[in-house]
């Protein structure tokens, strides 16, 4: 089929922030009080879904909210350290000449999404639902649908992380899995997405097929 909505993640699956992450993880933890992981446990946390994560690190829930509030405040300070992934602003620019309409759902905040993207990139999308919770994309996704009026087997989220393809999943929302991003390749061969992508090449070849196409 052809999707006629392509809702983005935005940090892993647009933005390559995983470096400025590590960093940012490190002081979090320090001011937050939990376990930072060895080096030798970054490759098994990045098969993990977000509740695992927050588990092995010993994390409680009533802590997520503020350490999410510290990430994004310290992105605000480092943005001139974060680029986009290779291939992604022309892969945005075919999929937007194409007549699909783009929306980006994220945790990162309104503000460092504009700046990285740029106002030129920024003019593609049509809907921006951002600072979600860790665990809360579902209501911003429905929020998506409803302000393009469009059902969800019309519309593919897609994302870098395992909370993402649950959400999406959660929505009746076909997602596309990217295989540069947070979560590894394998991390998600159990979950099944409908998609995984290994190149930003590769995702606008598998969105933008034949309209008779099915």
């Amino acid at each position: 089929m052809r999707y006629r909505l392509a809702i983005f993640d935005f940090d892993g699956t647009l933005a390559d922030s995983f470096e400025w992450f590590c960093r940012a993880v490190t002081l979090a933890a320090r001011r937050y009080r939990f376990r930072l992981a060895e080096l030798d446990e970054v490759e098994l946390l990045r098969g993990l879904d977000a509740r695992r994560i927050a588990r092995h690190l010993d994390i409680p829930p009533w802590k997520m909210p503020f350490i999410a509030r510290f990430m994004r405040r310290h992105m605000a300070q480092e943005l001139s350290s974060i680029r986009l992934f290779p291939g992604i602003e022309q892969a945005l620019r075919t999929l937007a000449d194409a007549d699909i309409t783009l929306a980006i759902v994220t945790s990162n905040s309104h503000q460092n999404v504009r700046q990285v993207l740029g106002a030129e990139l920024c003019g593609l999308f049509s809907y921006y639902g951002c600072g979600a919770s860790l665990l809360g994309k579902r209501p911003k996704l429905r929020a998506v649908l409803r302000a393009c009026q469009l059902a969800p087997e019309q519309a593919i989220y897609v994302g870098d992380e395992i909370r993402d393809l649950e959400a999406a999943r959660a929505e009746r929302i076909d997602f596309g899995a990217v295989g540069w991003g947070y979560t590894r390749p394998h991390g998600f061969h159990a979950h099944a997405p409908r998609w995984l992508f290994g190149s930003a090449q590769e995702l606008v070849q598998r969105l933008i097929v034949p309209a008779h196409v099915t």
